[in-house]
């Protein structure tokens, strides 16, 4: 595919942005918004039919995935489980009016309230839910199913919510065999299956569990077990099962598919953050943003933004701040909001809560406001369009 435009897919609680680069990564542009301002937590793309894919919904709409079937320039969407109004609609025939209220049964009735995370690998689109669950479609999002292999998991009565509730936000497929996929949930840890979802292992053991003793707090790791409150999750290039997690305690790292972890937090400033991003040819290079605490506010230590970008799999960081704010920035990048590019070298980009979205084309080494004033930013994705 010859180099095109690189678009960042950005959701937002009112619906879904497109910053679009020219093949430099320059002369960024903004269209949305889109999915007529559901709240949207997470969009992904298909580079090679163009489709786009954006999940979400709350208490109002319902769960819902919007489907894209030329790059962005129009939706549809499939509404999942039903929300106040369709209760309004019912009693309300202008209302339902209106809205183009059908009346028709939805396929999960209320049994989730919001679509929290998208994955689309090998002709497969996973989604994950709030409350935690795993959906799959086998039809590009027209048609879903639950995962009951993982829904009714024998953990499942065990699994407590995080600050943002009980919710299914990292899914990690493998780039080659379609039948290994890894899942994030807070806060009961990870999951991953090798047999295409029929069957589900928990995979939360550390394997340095002395470092364990000493941590009080409900998500950190201890009795040999990792936190369970992970945060984002990404497979590393490569031939290995090299995992990196960022979770309420710190970044961690797995050389067995997630069987074992090792902490790599030390030498930056702060054990908590929510995202993490892996070098797409590198797999000892990666990214994440730290945050000054659970409890002090969750925002960049000292108020001066930075991202820490470890070249040696997290023995050590070095933190790059080349064009971010360094006064008064009290900004969050939540869990899914951090994205890369393929490019050489690649690009990464991330959104703010205050509605920015910052990009690197050197790999962190200094960054650029790409997008200013969008509504709070829950995700950032990108995918490349041949030019």
């Amino acid at each position: 595919m010859a180099r095109g435009e690189i678009r960042v897919l950005v959701g937002t609680t009112k619906g879904v942005f497109v910053v679009s680069g020219r093949d430099e990564r320059t002369d960024w542009r903004v269209e949305g918004p889109f999915c007529n301002g559901w709240p949207i937590n997470h969009v992904v793309g298909d580079p090679e039919t163009g489709w786009l894919w954006a999940g979400g919904g709350g208490a109002f709409h319902g769960a819902g995935v919007w489907r894209s079937r030329d790059g962005g320039g129009s939706w549809e969407v499939v509404r999942l489980t039903a929300g106040q109004m369709d209760a309004w609609a019912a009693g309300d025939a202008d209302f339902a009016a209106m809205i183009g209220w059908t009346g028709g049964p939805l396929p999960f009735g209320d049994a989730f309230a919001q679509v929290w995370s998208l994955s689309f690998a090998h002709g497969v689109l996973w989604a994950g839910t709030k409350p935690a669950g795993l959906l799959v479609s086998r039809d590009r999002g027209e048609t879903w199913a639950r995962v009951e292999s993982l829904n009714d998991h024998p953990s499942a009565e065990s699994w407590n919510p995080g600050a943002a509730g009980l919710v299914l936000h990292t899914i990690v497929p493998h780039p080659t065999d379609a039948a290994k996929l890894w899942i994030g949930i807070s806060a009961a840890g990870v999951f991953a299956t090798e047999d295409g979802g029929a069957t589900w292992e928990r995979r939360n053991r550390v394997s340095n569990a002395e470092a364990c003793h000493g941590h009080t707090h409900p998500a950190a790791p201890r009795d040999g077990e990792i936190g369970h409150c992970v945060h984002n999750m990404m497979r590393a290039p490569g031939e290995a099962d090299v995992l990196y997690q960022q979770n309420h305690h710190g970044v961690w790292r797995s050389a067995d598919g997630g069987r074992s972890w090792d902490d790599v937090t030390a030498g930056l400033p702060s054990t908590f953050g929510f995202p993490l991003r892996v070098h797409p040819r590198d797999p000892r290079t990666l990214w994440t943003f730290p945050l000054n605490g659970d409890s002090a506010g969750r925002f960049p230590p000292d108020a001066a933004a930075a991202v820490w970008r470890s070249r040696d799999g997290g023995e050590t960081w070095a933190d790059l701040r080349a064009g971010l704010p360094q006064t008064s920035c009290y900004f969050t990048v939540l869990r899914q909001a951090m994205a890369g590019d393929a490019r050489e070298p690649a690009g990464i980009y991330f959104g703010t809560n205050s509605g920015s979205v910052f990009a690197s084309r050197d790999e962190g080494d200094s960054w650029e406001e790409i997008a200013r004033h969008l509504p709070t930013i829950l995700s950032v994705e990108t995918v490349e369009v041949a030019g």
